[in-house]
């Protein structure tokens, strides 16, 4: 299935290496960076709603009960494309607070507008490298969930170490998750499907939901593009891991 991206989710806010000790190591980006227009509506709510629910980058853990407003469980979620898929679960989940990691500034802007429209209260956005965010901004052992929904498959062979979920990339988010937090993946890409089940399965400290993959959780909800692949008989893979 090829991906839009008015209708998902991308990797498009992480890089895919964490670490190395040489000096002028250049680290392997997940996303390419590209020249999205914001329009007239996007630029609106990014004025408007931006300085109030945008968190700017910083190499500080914020006090996120106070960016809140509340302590309440956290879910971080990387990559959430233009949003529509983060401003569902978040209304169908208003005892959650979401903090969504996106580069690309349409996408920033389009979840803004949501979040003006349906009155949301409970998404913070962080429009940066999702790596360094979650290496400086989020604390050990304080996430409650973690969503990657339909991250970008570099379907080619030769570009599959460009991909998000790898091994060293697991054992961060699980550094980050409570006990009993959990990871919750979706690809319609069956190859990548198979590679995010391996590398979960080999972190020992996850423990897989299901019996392989999982069914869709009700608070994921199917998206139109999603919808249309189905209808032609593509998969759509779901993976729900939890740290034990």
């Amino acid at each position: 299935m090829n991906h839009d991206p008015q209708d998902e989710a991308t990797d498009n806010a992480a890089q895919t290496d964490i670490a190395d000790d040489t000096p002028h190591h250049r680290r392997i980006r997940s996303f390419v960076t590209r020249a999205g227009r914001v329009s007239t509506g996007q630029r609106r709510a990014l004025d408007e709603f931006g300085p109030r629910f945008v968190v700017g980058y910083s190499d500080a853990q914020p006090d996120w009960d106070a960016v809140f407003g509340r302590e309440m469980p956290r879910v971080l979620e990387i990559g959430f494309g233009m949003g529509g898929t983060t401003a569902e679960i978040a209304a169908a989940r208003p005892a959650d607070d979401f903090i969504g990691v996106e580069v690309h500034e349409p996408g920033v802007g389009a979840l803004l507008k949501l979040i003006g429209e349906q009155s949301l209260r409970n998404i913070r956005i962080i429009q940066h490298d999702a790596v360094e965010v979650i290496e400086h901004m989020i604390a050990p052992q304080s996430l409650d969930g973690v969503h990657i929904y339909f991250p970008d498959p570099w379907h080619k062979a030769r570009h599959h170490k460009r991909r998000l979920i790898q091994p060293k990339f697991v054992a961060l988010l699980v550094s980050r998750l409570k006990p009993g937090g959990y990871i919750h993946l979706a690809t319609d890409w069956q190859n990548y499907a198979e590679q995010m089940l391996e590398v979960l399965s080999a972190e020992p400290a996850l423990k897989n939901t299901a019996d392989g993959y999982a069914p869709r959780p009700d608070y994921r909800p199917v998206t139109k593009f999603e919808r249309r692949g189905i209808k032609l008989g593509h998969g759509v893979w779901d993976l729900v891991f939890r740290r034990v």
